[in-house]
């Protein structure tokens, strides 16, 4: 069984960048890694995310162009560098991974991690 831990996290205006990551113990060997996210009152939202060779990557809409994933499988680690931090990227943030399925739900991941809290004020 792998777990997450995920670290990063912190408070940061608005224009401002920010590091995530997610340490996995146990191998993530052909897993599927993501970030979700979740702000107070609403659902957890995809983010984006990658296969284990690292050769697709994808994104939600809203962060396309500001936010780039990336692993390093030899640390089993997945990142998530966030740039152009805007107040609505406000929410817990969540590593997740599975197999397969759809990749922009959650049902598709089998472990999760608890969260670290990205807060962007203006």
């Amino acid at each position: 069984q792998v777990q997450l831990v995920e670290s990063g996290g912190g408070s940061v205006q608005a224009g401002g960048s920010l590091r995530l990551s997610c340490a996995a113990s146990g191998s993530t060997f052909r897993r599927y890694m993501a970030w979700f996210r979740q702000a107070p009152g609403k659902e957890r939202e995809f983010v984006a995310g990658i296969t284990w060779d690292r050769l697709s990557t994808i994104y939600a809409d809203s962060v396309k162009g500001r936010f780039i994933i990336s692993r390093d499988n030899a640390k089993n680690t997945v990142y998530l560098q966030m740039s152009s931090l805007k107040t609505e990227d406000t929410a817990l943030y969540f590593c997740a991974t599975g197999y397969g399925g759809n990749r922009g739900e959650t049902n598709a991941y089998d472990q999760w991690g608890q969260g670290t809290q990205v807060t962007v004020s203006s």
